[in-house]
């Protein structure tokens, strides 16, 4: 499915089957599940999924997509919103965000490391070019606060993403303490 015709996920049962599919994507993977199983997690037969989504490869697209796409504007959003206080300020926006993130979308976080190589080629390179597109906002303000170059800021924000996103494996405290760790340590590693 291309960017043209993809349906967004704005809200109602669209998005109800896809976040009900990431937790069964993240508990079991995507090749664990059935279009069947999703549909009886949901309320629905496997083949009244159909008429929201082509098949599971598509929900899968669906869902990758739509975080890519929701990481990048709302971390463009802080980002533009926080940059007329400095350039620190801009970073540390841009950590809270991306460990909000993390903390509130855990089976999105799981199923995207585990699963974006079962997505079709369309939704692939969609997928990683929205990535890359989050990563330079990154860069960019890793380099205005830290005076770094564009590959070590680069690397660096690579770095963090994995410090973050181990949340899934690593949260082993209250979603507020974990939230004030993860920021410290990010900005630590970000800023010195």
């Amino acid at each position: 499915m291309t960017e043209s015709t993809r349906v967004p996920l704005v809200g109602g049962r669209r998005r109800q089957i896809v976040e009900v599919a990431a937790g069964l994507f993240a508990e079991r993977g995507f090749h664990g599940v059935s279009m069947h199983e999703i549909g009886e997690a949901v309320g629905t037969s496997g083949p009244a999924l159909y008429k929201h989504f082509a098949g599971k490869e598509a929900l899968l697209g669906a869902m990758l997509v739509d975080i890519s796409e929701r990481l990048l504007a709302e971390g463009r959003r802080r980002a533009e919103e926080a940059r007329p206080e400095g350039p620190r300020a801009e970073l540390a926006a841009l950590i809270r965000w991306h460990v909000e993130f993390a903390l509130t979308e855990p089976a999105l976080i799981t199923v995207q490391f585990r699963d974006l190589a079962s997505l079709g080629v369309d939704d692939r390179a969609t997928v990683r070019r929205l990535q890359r597109r989050y990563v330079e906002i990154w860069t960019a303000a890793i380099q205005a606060a830290t005076g770094t170059d564009a590959a070590h800021a680069r690397s660096s924000a690579h770095a963090v993403f994995g410090l973050i996103n181990s949340t899934p494996h690593s949260a082993r405290l209250d979603t507020t303490e974990m939230a004030t760790l993860l920021e410290r340590m990010a900005g630590a590693a970000l800023m010195g």
